[in-house]
Order: structure tokens, then sequence, then C-alpha cells
């Protein structure tokens, strides 16, 4: 895949301190490694510029990159990006802020905003009118990025998940209402099998503005323990010539991480090769 480089999420790591997890990641033979913020501290306010750096510090003594940032609101509570409030949406675009310089801190260029409880259009309010507000929110963000050198990614999420930024094409027209160089989008695979194009299309559809890509089985697990196939999946990263990170990130957590993070990296290095068709293997957990 010429310049691609490959990471993993740190949440499915549960329990484990980040100096293990950076350890192991690299022994495994990943590129870098995409944070939670959550899992560093409660707040982002709560993670001083030095430790963002020790982090940094730490993830590069053991031959890493830090990616970048993604689930980006799962606390504090109390903060949504289209919320009728205005103190509330101020509240919001202060936090997301404050994550956009923890992402530069951290040495991290991508920051995925996922966040579903705090995207949903909110009762009452109309999805014409969550987006215009949701639109302000981004553009806030994209200013800070620009500032802080870094790309916010906006990811599109199933509707069993929201109600607001379900599909590709909707991610697509917000990018390009913002019309910013440093405001992007994720594509994860998970959510776009659940859309009626196949992920090849969506990728041709998303190639311009397209920034960061989650690898995962349409079953929650890793790429590789479930059934869909990231041969063509791969073809069409190649056609558009992504050379962005291909992150694994996990929401099933019933497996050994090493062994999801191994054998998840092993499947993807596969398909992205010339050799032929990669099957992907049903896993016990263990």
């Amino acid at each position: 895949m010429g310049t691609m480089r490959f990471a993993i999420c740190n949440e499915m790591f549960q329990g484990w301190d980040l100096g293990s997890v950076f350890r192991l990641v690299a022994e495994v033979g990943y590129d870098a490694v995409e944070l939670a913020p959550y899992t560093l501290a409660p707040s982002i306010f709560d993670l001083p510029v030095e430790r963002r750096r020790e982090i940094a510090r730490s993830a590069s003594a053991c031959g890493l990159q830090i990616a970048g940032l993604h689930w980006l609101l799962v606390g504090p509570s109390g903060l949504h990006i289209s919320h009728p409030d205005p103190e509330v949406r101020a509240r919001t675009v202060t936090y997301l802020t404050e994550l956009v310089n923890a992402c530069a801190d951290l040495g991290g260029k991508i920051l995925v905003f996922g966040s579903p409880k705090q995207r949903d259009v909110l009762p009452g309010l109309g999805h014409a009118e969550a987006s215009r507000l949701a639109l302000e929110t981004f553009s806030a963000c994209a200013r800070a990025a620009e500032i802080a050198g870094v790309t916010f990614c906006l990811e599109a999420l199933p509707l069993e998940y929201t109600n607001f930024m379900t599909t590709t094409a909707e991610v697509v027209g917000l990018v390009r209402a913002i019309g910013s160089p440093n405001l992007r989008m994720v594509l994860d695979v998970k959510s776009m099998c659940s859309e009626l194009a196949p992920p090849g299309e969506l990728i041709q559809m998303a190639a311009p503005y397209l920034a960061h890509f989650h690898a995962n089985d349409a079953n929650l697990r890793g790429p590789g323990f479930g059934t869909t196939d990231f041969v063509p999946i791969f073809q069409a990263l190649r056609e558009v010539g992504y050379t962005g990170y291909i992150s694994v990130e996990v929401f099933d957590y019933s497996l050994d991480p090493a062994v999801v993070a191994r054998e998840s990296l092993r499947y993807i290095r596969e398909s992205a090769g010339d050799r032929g068709q990669a099957q992907p293997r049903h896993h016990r957990p263990v």
C-alpha cells in the first residue's frame, strides 16, 4: 500500500497502563496508537501539557507515533454540538478546542468526532436547525485545528447509534459546507457496512475529503474476526490514493487484546497486499 501506515485504538486494552500498550503495539508491528481521551483523564483539562508531552515521549521511545484522538465527548457530561442552549454549545466548543490542543501536544495529527449521544438531533429541534448549529460548532473546531496544525474528522455512524450524520453522503455535505482544509472526514468499515452502497463506492465518494480510516469487522470485532472482506476495501483505497492511517478500532472487548492486535494487523496487511483473497477467520473467545 505504499506509504499507508497502521495504527490501533487503545481503549480495548482495558486495565493496561499506557506503557504496556505501547510496548505490545510496537512489538506487534503497528506504526501508531490512536488514543481515546477518556482513558487518559476524566476531562482533557485534567491532562496537563507536560503529561501530554510525556505520553508522546513514551510512545516515541517505543518507535510509535500518536495518530490522534477519537471518542472525543464520552466525558465529561453535559456537552452537545447542536444543543439549543448557546451556553451548552459554547462549553462544547471550548472542550473540543482543548482536545484539538491536546492532540497537537501529544504529537497527533487527527481527531475523530464520533460521540453519537452528543450529536443526536434533540427532540423538538428538527434536522435542519440541528445541522445549522452543528455547522457552527464544527466551523469553530476547524478554526482551532487550523491554528494547531491538526485535522478534525467527522464520522458517519449507523442509525442504530444516532440520528445525525448517519451516512457518508451527509458527512461529505457538512465537510463541503465548512470548506476548511483542516476539517475532513473518517471512514469506518463497520459503519460503511450499514449503508446501502458497497464500501468501494463510499470510499470513492469520500476520497477528496478522506483523512483517516477505521478498520473493524461488521460484527464489532477486529478485521479478520468476522466475514467482512477487506480485499476490495483496500483495492478501493489504493485506487483513490489513500496514504493515511489504517487504524484498528474494536468495539467487542471479549477477546484477548494482544491476540486481536496481532491477528488484525496480520489480516489487514494480507488484505492490502496482492497475494489474492485474504480469508477472514472465525475466532473463538480466548
